[in-house]
């Protein structure tokens, strides 16, 4: 890992942190921003980790210390994956890959037209439709319109019907990207979708997130750059 690679993780972390941070405000959990980590004293909502480190090296018993591990299910996201968490119980839930794709990127060519959500009733279909029965449309509740540095982005077919998504967030200097789904299109097309958007609503601003598998190949395909990788580990 450069020493570039290592600040640009530093951003992309602090942001995701911060993400984090606005989702489980909505669901009644607060949490804390220290130096090394930002951690949440309740369990965190599906999905979301109940401690994000924000510098290597992070002091691993300590970040412990500060999440609730008397039930089963705590997860820590180690944004520099260099935590060795096994002695207090956890293993490793999967691996990811940081991105970064820079300010200066210009918008994707053939983007389909899209809309920030904005009410309750929208903000509810574009739930389902991310989570395409799985049964965690519930995530996303209200409270997150109030969340002005949150956006929940949209594309409709002719019929009215949410075919792409993603969210973005604005924060700590740059534009995270996370929840990007399509249905019934390829993952190039939320993509392309995503990185308008950000584009349009944070100009200026790098965009920064984590991917794996498809999704990841896809962000690459769209002038996204691997910066480094991370672990999520969880206490069963």
């Amino acid at each position: 890992m450069t020493p570039q690679h290592r600040t640009l993780i530093r951003t992309a972390a602090r942001n995701n942190a911060l993400w984090c941070a606005a989702m489980s405000g909505t669901h009644g959990v607060s949490g804390e921003v220290g130096d090394e980590a930002w951690t949440a004293p309740a369990r965190t909502p599906l999905y979301y980790p109940d401690a994000v480190t924000l510098v290597p090296g992070a002091d691993a018993d300590a970040l412990v210390a500060r999440i609730d591990t008397a039930a089963p299910g705590a997860t820590v996201k180690d944004s520099f994956g260099d935590l060795d968490l096994t002695g207090a119980g956890f293993q490793i839930l999967f691996e990811a890959t940081w991105i970064h794709r820079p300010a200066d990127a210009p918008a994707p060519a053939g983007t389909p037209s899209w809309t920030v959500v904005e009410d309750a009733d929208s903000l509810r279909a574009w739930a389902e439709a991310w989570d395409d029965g799985d049964g965690a449309a519930d995530l996303f509740g209200p409270r997150l319109l109030d969340e002005k540095q949150v956006f929940v982005i949209a594309t409709h077919d002719g019929a009215g019907r949410i075919t792409a998504g993603a969210v973005l967030n604005r924060d700590a200097g740059a534009v995270g990207v996370s929840n990007v789904f399509a249905h019934d299109a390829p993952a190039d097309t939320a993509w392309r979708v995503a990185l308008d958007a950000a584009h349009h609503l944070a100009p200026g601003l790098p965009v920064v997130g984590y991917e794996h598998g498809d999704d990841l190949a896809a962000a690459l395909r769209h002038g996204c750059e691997p910066i480094g990788e991370l672990r999520v580990w969880l206490r069963p």
